[in-house]
């Protein structure tokens, strides 16, 4: 398997334009389009969006990159109706600092929320743990017919579980919370959800 941190930076920068690019042109949008409709259908994001989100997010990813290799293969982000949300470890406050500055250089953007943990990397063990952790989680939402799965992302570090994403009511956010603490080997949840009808929900 190739890890992003493992190419040169130059290469990777063009990669991220070549996609562009390509979304840019009559296949790329025709692909992109049924894609994204599609996605948008089950979601409670509208298609406008999603295609938005996606938009922020490879703005974001490329700023991160342009700066910082490293910086940008320590964070992970999810974007949902211009909220952003970083997660992952780095190695300083400065770093923690500068990614969510790089973030809120993108225009339509509502919110940063930068969730990185200034730590020592996890060792192996660590990634399998929350990789465990993540997938246990998934199963069960996947498997709750009270959750729409589609609407939310999940992401785990350092065995913290990040909640992403658009509940329908509150009870199916806290259905969904509940799962994430009753994983093994979770020490926190952190939930950034919002109820459909939350006012700060993008129009």
């Amino acid at each position: 398997m190739i890890h992003r941190g493992s190419l040169g930076p130059a290469f990777q920068i063009c990669t991220l334009l070549i996609v562009a690019l390509l979304l840019s042109g009559c296949v790329g949008a025709a692909i992109g389009a049924g894609a994204t409709a599609g996605i948008a259908v089950a979601q409670e994001r509208s298609i406008g969006n999603v295609v938005d989100d996606t938009s922020i997010k490879f703005q974001i990813n490329e700023r991160l990159l342009r700066h910082s290799e490293m910086l940008w293969t320590k964070t992970n982000l999810d974007v949902i109706e211009g909220r952003v949300l970083i997660t992952g470890v780095v190695a300083s406050e400065a770093d923690r600092d500068k990614a969510a500055e790089l973030a809120w250089q993108v225009g339509g953007i509502n919110d940063v929320l930068n969730e990185l943990q200034v730590a020592q990397s996890g060792d192996a063990e660590t990634f399998v743990r929350d990789a465990s952790i993540t997938a246990q989680l998934r199963f069960k939402m996947l498997s709750d017919r009270d959750i729409h799965a589609i609407n939310f992302n999940l992401t785990t570090v350092n065995a913290i579980v990040y909640l992403f994403g658009i509940a329908r009511t509150d009870t199916e956010h806290q259905k969904l919370v509940n799962h994430a603490r009753n994983v093994k080997g979770v020490r926190k949840v952190v939930s950034h959800v919002l109820l459909k009808d939350d006012p700060r929900r993008k129009a």
